[in-house]
């Protein structure tokens, strides 16, 4: 099981997406997280499907390769009626996870509502909400915020990993229950 408590994490975060893809890594020292940065690829101006795949997949080994994460996490996809947007984003997504699978990086995946509920405790917050409550926890003044949401929900795929890091039914871990729980791990029940 990783410990959020003991151990440092890098985390990139990817809000995955074939027009605009966010981005956002994060560094965490024991309880502490700091945004160390985030951004957006836009890709509004290609238009070839698979040249976006290849820019996803070398911007974000470039990523790897330059802030060498310890951990990867990236937002699973939606539903939407349009069958060919669900598609280019599942590519999108695919290329993205490969490209952690290649630098050896643990894939970990959260749907859009665990990553609201984790930030806002409310799993139909707005981008917006979301935005703010990443901006109060990790202490981000309003000039390093960005002006697209897309890095901001890198962000929150990022701290919704940070958070489960220390939580034993966001480990690799499974129990059979909480008498199985508390088995396993009685130094941290107190008594």
């Amino acid at each position: 099981m990783i410990d959020r408590l003991v151990k440092h994490h890098t985390i990139l975060g990817i809000d995955p997406g074939t027009t605009v893809m966010g981005w956002a890594l994060l560094q965490t020292e024991g309880s502490r997280a700091q945004l160390i940065d985030l951004g957006i690829l836009d890709l509004h101006k290609i238009e070839n499907h698979y040249e976006k795949l290849q820019k996803i997949l070398f911007f974000i080994e470039e990523i790897i390769d330059k802030y060498e994460p310890t951990e990867f996490a990236i937002e699973t996809q939606f539903v939407d009626k349009n069958v060919q947007t669900m598609l280019k984003l599942a590519h999108g997504q695919g290329v993205a996870i490969a490209a952690a699978l290649s630098k050896d990086l643990p894939i970990n995946e959260y749907s859009p509502m665990k990553i609201k509920m984790a930030i806002t405790g409310n799993g139909h917050a707005t981008k917006e909400q979301v935005a703010g409550m990443l901006q109060r926890f990790l202490h981000i003044p309003q000039e390093m915020m960005p002006n697209k949401l897309d890095a901001t929900d890198a962000l929150a795929i990022a701290y919704c990993h940070y958070l489960q890091l220390g939580s034993p039914l966001g480990s690799d871990v499974k129990y059979k229950g909480w008498a199985d729980f508390v088995k396993r791990n009685p130094q941290k029940i107190k008594k």
